[in-house]
């Protein structure tokens, strides 16, 4: 596993699919800023730790991070040490991987999401 490419599993790009429906956002990378954010902000540990990645959908870290990539390495770093793990370039990855699809199901399977507002709403409480 590698922090380069990121892919996601195909339950994960339908969740997706369906928050750029219901919120607006049109991009795969920006949705999925706010997906991590909202599983990282959870302090409980993920129960999910083997992530099929068999969809099509696959982006860059670059894309993913954009312009703060060294701000969502250093969380990703930080969540490691705070579970225990050692800070390794596979650790980080697998554990983005892990959040990532954590926060999309968190995010997608709230029922009162309608809009962008709600989405904001959601992340910040």
């Amino acid at each position: 596993m590698s922090l380069d490419t990121i892919r996601l599993s195909q339950p994960a790009k339908d969740q997706l699919i369906k928050l750029k429906r219901v919120t607006g956002i049109k991009t795969w990378n920006v949705l999925c800023r706010w997906a991590l954010a909202t599983s990282l902000a959870d302090e409980s540990t993920p129960l999910v730790r083997d992530i099929v990645a068999d969809s099509n959908l696959e982006m860059s870290w670059r894309t993913f991070a954009g312009d703060q990539r060294d701000l969502y390495l250093a969380l990703l770093r930080q969540r490691c040490v705070a579970e225990g793990e050692q800070p390794s370039d596979e650790v980080i990855a697998r554990l983005l991987s892990i959040h990532l699809h954590r926060g999309i199901g968190y995010l997608s399977g709230r029922t009162d999401m309608k809009s962008i507002e709600d989405l904001v709403a959601t992340v910040i409480r």
